[in-house]
């Protein structure tokens, strides 16, 4: 458990449906009045405005401190409003989101002339995810309008997987965060690019390049021209991004002893060096604290955020993250490491 809430959101719980009821109605209340509000999704908590209203979408660049670059992905609930929010849905749209949606896999395709402009950020493509949180469903539901909704937090900061992550973060600047327990996924979406020939993995996810293939049949190389475009069609490319307040390395070591000869070039005391190990755990305290996370990609991707915070509310000015294995289901949580070690 975190610590209490304390500033001046209101924090309003889900856990049984009266309150679940209740969170949905102020949440609806508030997104119709043009505020934004925090919301749990299954990938992490997101800060969703209404997505056709460019003024309730520019309050959320303004409290994340977002770059104008940056844009945001719009969340809906069910196809037919996917549809509306794009130009061409093509038949493979279709077919990915029978596979995927609900769930954290994002489709970039052409925007309709109701996304506004500062939600592509200027461009003429917009992301569009149906989320699997029962939660955020219903809000779209209540709303009747699509969500604009980046991570619940400020800008280049580790993303928010809790409601505590999110009131630490952003509790004096907005005015509801909803709890609505861990995010179950952990990191943000696969964004893939159907305006791409073939389709183009834009940020890799949990949804990983093998899984989308057998639907696509064939993917171009992931993130080739993606970083340096002019207009970014996804969030998530810029260099440094889910970043603690502590430096962040990522090392590979064969024993403690080695490790420890890693950590002496750093000239840090024990007590501000966090390890975060899955495979060579070491016994002693003496590289830090250790924490350990089981050596499974998706138990890893709901846990490594939940630590990145809990790392800089213990103080670290150091965060060493063991080396992850090279398999395609890690891939993802190697992109935000390596973001996050810029």
């Amino acid at each position: 458990m975190g610590a209490p809430f304390k500033s001046s959101a209101e924090v309003l719980p889900t856990h049984t449906p009266a309150l679940l009821k209740a969170a949905v109605a102020r949440a609806a209340e508030l997104l119709r009045a043009g505020e934004p509000v925090a919301l749990p999704t299954e990938t992490v908590y997101g800060l969703a405005a209404n997505a056709l209203d460019a003024q309730a979408v520019a309050k959320i660049f303004d409290v994340k401190g977002r770059p104008a670059r940056n844009p945001i992905i719009v969340h809906v609930a069910g196809v037919a409003m996917a549809r509306r929010c794009v130009t061409e849905w093509p038949a493979l749209a279709d077919r990915l989101a029978k596979a995927f949606w609900p769930g954290p896999l994002t489709l970039v395709l052409p925007r309709s002339r109701e996304i506004p402009d500062i939600v592509a950020a200027g461009g003429a493509t917009v992301g569009v995810r149906w989320p699997s949180h029962p939660f955020i469903q219903a809000v779209i539901r209540a709303c009747d309008f699509p969500l604009a909704a980046p991570s619940a937090n400020l800008s280049s900061q580790v993303s928010p997987t809790n409601a505590h992550h999110v009131f630490k973060n952003l509790g004096d600047k907005i005015c509801l965060i909803v709890d609505g327990g861990p995010s179950q996924v952990g990191i943000e979406s696969t964004v893939l690019d159907l305006t791409a020939q073939p389709p183009r993995v834009l940020r890799p996810g949990m949804i990983h390049a093998e899984s989308l293939a057998a639907v696509t049949g064939e993917l171009a190389n992931a993130e080739r021209g993606a970083r340096n475009a002019e207009l970014l069609r996804s969030p998530g490319l810029l260099p440094k991004h889910y970043a603690p307040k502590a430096k962040l390395v990522v090392l590979s070591w064969r024993d403690e002893t080695e490790l420890r000869r890693q950590l002496s070039t750093f000239n840090l005391a024990r007590g501000k060096t966090c390890v975060i190990a899955h495979t060579r755990i070491p016994a002693g305290k003496r590289v830090g604290r250790v924490s350990v996370i089981a050596q499974d990609a998706g138990a890893f991707a709901r846990a490594i955020y939940a630590e990145l915070h809990r790392c800089d509310e213990e103080g670290a000015q150091l965060i060493v993250v063991e080396a992850l294995p090279e398999a395609a289901e890690w891939q993802a949580i190697d992109d935000r490491l390596r973001r996050a070690a810029a």
